[in-house]
């Protein structure tokens, strides 16, 4: 029976963050624009845990101001088009994992990106769950299109808001910090949320945490197969619900350059410029099982990837093109500080430091 492999877009398998780019591009000042809303959503989702509030929800809270810069559904899927970043040998990656296993892609991204990509990739589009939305559809005023102009401006002169370790309540933040949350409160939930362009927040619904899961599931009993069948690769906040919903239910979750929030959440940490890092251990996995695909973790750690299972062809490209540069380890109570760190800093290296740095 074949066995499931689903991976995030952004981070796994590309070096984008699209969304955060599409604002740079569009947006003046639209990269700290684009930082500060992400991190209000870590707060949001994190930290306050806010109802009805999801990780990856930047993606709508960014729409208005998108549109008020007239970014077009056209100007979107041409910039996605031709700013695609894909981490090296990710194309060989998902051709061999295909010939194995059923495999899905699963993401936050805006459904152009993720067009793009499959496009890019020869990867069926119909295996892949996104964020949805036209932004066409929705029709603003000269007068609002100013304002959120304004608005946007003001944002991205905003501080970025520090969270303190281990943060759980809004009294563990700054009183400056404080003041921004209350702030961003108030510009996208009084605010834009009554402007005409604020029916995006109930009408465009990103693929963030829950829905990750949601999509994971919809996939598993579509297959007719079992969760401990199924291995997620991610690497962000908003991958943390699909690791605890695959790990519950003894699949395999593996970080890939993952930031804190993936490594706290993951079983496997890879630390890798090269996809076929992936490749190997979802070849394992799906071959094999998951207790294999733990052993090879081990070996890795040891040195002794030439004595494992691994399909041939996959070893010798991996050694050819990454010169056993890069780290695999099973994650601990004992290393996943350690290792999240060590992540993280891989990460910006590997992404760039703006992108690397965002939830």
């Amino acid at each position: 029976m074949k066995r499931v492999f689903i991976s995030d877009c952004e981070g796994p398998i590309s070096k984008n963050d699209n969304a955060f780019e599409v604002a740079s591009q569009f947006i003046p000042n639209g990269n700290r624009l684009f930082s500060v809303i992400s991190r209000y959503d870590d707060v949001l989702a994190e930290v306050l845990k806010r109802p009805s509030y999801k990780a990856g929800y930047t993606l709508k809270l960014i729409l208005p101001f998108l549109k008020a810069y007239d970014l077009t559904d056209q100007k979107m899927q041409e910039f996605s088009a031709n700013s695609l970043v894909l981490i090296s040998n990710v194309k060989d990656m998902l051709q061999h994992i295909r010939s194995i296993a059923y495999a899905f892609v699963v993401s936050t991204s805006y459904e152009h990106y993720i067009r793009a990509l499959c496009q890019a990739l020869d990867f069926p589009f119909r295996n892949t769950y996104c964020t949805k939305v036209s932004i066409d559809k929705y029709h603003i005023t000269k007068q609002e299109r100013n304002r959120l102009k304004e608005l946007a401006a003001e944002i991205a002169q905003m501080q970025m808001i520090a969270i303190p370790p281990n943060a759980k309540s809004m009294e563990e933040f700054s009183h400056d910090d404080q003041r921004t949350i209350h702030r961003l409160d108030e510009i996208f939930w009084e605010k834009i949320a009554n402007m005409e362009s604020g029916r995006v927040y109930s009408e465009v619904n990103p693929m963030g945490g829950g829905e990750k899961a949601e999509a994971i599931d919809d996939v598993v009993r579509k297959l007719k197969v079992s969760l401990a069948d199924a291995m997620y690769v991610g690497d962000s906040i908003t991958d943390k619900e699909a690791f605890r919903l695959v790990r519950e239910n003894r699949g395999l979750a593996v970080s890939f350059n993952g930031n804190q929030y993936a490594v706290n959440s993951a079983e496997i940490a890879v630390l890798s410029e090269t996809s076929i890092s992936t490749a190997i251990i979802a070849d394992i996995f799906c071959r094999f099982g998951k207790k294999q695909a733990l052993e090879l973790a081990e070996n890795w750690q040891k040195g002794e990837l030439n004595k494992s299972q691994i399909n041939r062809s996959l070893l010798e490209r991996f050694f050819k093109f990454n010169n056993n540069k890069s780290r695999v380890k099973i994650v601990t109570s004992r290393n996943v500080e350690k290792l999240a760190r060590e992540s993280n800093e891989f990460r910006r290296k590997v992404r760039g430091e703006a992108i690397g740095r965002l939830g």
